[in-house]
């Protein structure tokens, strides 16, 4: 992890808490939620990969607004539950636009949606049907 990137991250005032005694930023309060709406209990995705998520938010919008927190909570989500699983809870609707945005981040390599998938690829959170069906790997720079 770079200094810069921690130093994005405190500028923000992205905060996971501290022992209960300090709370959540709003930041994080707002991806546990759109990951819990999208079927992925909040608890279940790394502490730094939240951080990380919405730190990669922050380079996008400085302040994302609340709208732009559920959509990224649904690739998160397809990420790690695969598309069966996430098309049981969140219907075929939402699955065929969560895996539009999933086709066309892969299709271009940029942006905010493929820096996602990276962090999900990383983190070993990646369904490994998604992994096999589109051949995503990362290499190496």
């Amino acid at each position: 992890m770079s200094i810069a990137w921690v130093e994005t991250m405190v500028k923000r005032g992205a905060s996971i808490g501290f022992f209960g005694i300090f709370g959540r930023s709003e930041d994080m309060r707002r991806l546990d939620d759109a990951l819990r709406r999208a079927g992925v209990h909040p608890g279940s995705v790394p502490e730094g990969v939240k951080l990380a998520a919405v730190t990669l938010m922050a380079e996008h919008a400085s302040e994302p607004p609340a709208i732009a927190y559920p959509p990224v909570g649904e690739l998160i989500a397809l990420c790690m539950l695969g598309r069966e699983n996430f098309a049981a809870h969140n219907g075929q609707a939402r699955l065929d636009s969560a895996v539009a945005r999933l086709e066309a981040a892969l299709e271009t390599g940029a942006g905010q949606d493929a820096e996602l998938i990276l962090l999900m690829l990383h983190a070993k959170l990646l369904d490994r049907g998604l992994v096999d069906f589109y051949g995503i790997s990362a290499e190496d720079e």
